[in-house]
């Protein structure tokens, strides 16, 4: 599903400034597109427009065939297909089981009980958890096991588009990579549309396939990850962190004037090292 917002403006009740400002954008569809920006730039507030948590007071987003404006009060459908994991997994859940967490949603889209049941474990085996965690209550466990719980209650009812808001804080190293193999897996073999909010920069550069610089409740600069994160005048300007991938490969023609070229992998960087080291 692309996603195309549409001269979009949103202020907050008792706010006197705007948190976003006549923003237009298109995130492309099967893609994983990431928002990235200061704090306070306004992409929590952006995502949450793209499922109807949060109303645009004018303009609209337009989700293929759903629309999110003024005017329109059921989202029901929409968010069928739009699923969204927050940045704490303490604001998402709230049951008192794994099991009722993730089938919470399935319950309310009236899935049958064989579905719902085959949905639950099939997307607990997704994140890397197994059906013993079923009676377990999400809040006890660790930051990365409430984690994959948070996600696995969007998978369970596979939308089309799922988004991600910082999906990374709290998680260890394996968790993360668990994570980003699931993400390509959700693209790739699934065909999902993803969007990611990070200011995790190394993961929105390893993963992503297009990115939106978010500023002052605009959208200042769109394009591939190497438009971006090869613009180094770019993200001084807006304050981004270059990813440590292309800062060693800077580092490397500064000071062995060997030019690796653009990599967004660090496995493939190693095959350059060791094909120039020859």
């Amino acid at each position: 599903m692309e996603i195309i917002f549409d001269n979009i403006k949103f202020t907050y009740e008792g706010s006197n400034e705007e948190t976003i400002k006549g923003l237009s954008a298109h995130l492309k569809k099967n893609s994983i597109n990431a928002i990235i920006g200061e704090n306070g730039s306004g992409k929590t507030t952006l995502i949450q427009t793209i499922n109807g948590l949060i109303i645009p007071d004018i303009g609209e987003i337009r989700i293929d065939d759903f629309r999110v404006k003024k005017g329109i009060k059921d989202y029901k459908d929409l968010r069928f297909n739009v699923g969204m994991v927050f940045q704490l997994p303490e604001e998402q859940i709230f049951n008192l089981t794994v099991e009722d967490e993730i089938g919470y949603t399935l319950d309310y889209y009236n899935y049958r009980q064989d579905e719902k049941e085959k949905h639950i474990l099939d997307a607990l085996k997704m994140v890397g958890l197994n059906k013993d965690y079923l009676s377990k209550n999400p809040l006890s466990l660790s930051q990365g096991e409430k984690r994959k719980v948070a996600i696995a209650t969007v998978l369970a009812f596979n939308p089309k588009v799922i988004i991600f808001d910082e999906p990374t804080i709290g998680l260890d190293y394996k968790t993360k990579e668990n994570l980003i193999k699931i993400i390509r897996l959700l693209k790739n073999r699934f065909h999902k549309t993803i969007i990611i909010v990070s200011h995790d920069v190394d993961l929105v550069h390893k993963l992503s396939d297009y990115i939106c610089i978010l500023s002052n409740g605009k959208i200042v600069k769109s394009g591939s990850k190497y438009e971006i994160f090869t613009d180094s005048n770019l993200l001084k300007k807006y304050h981004i962190k270059v990813p440590k991938i292309i800062e060693f490969e800077k580092l490397v023609l500064e000071k062995k004037k060997i030019k690796l070229g653009y990599r967004d992998d660090i496995n493939d960087l190693l095959k350059d090292i060791y094909r120039n080291a020859k």
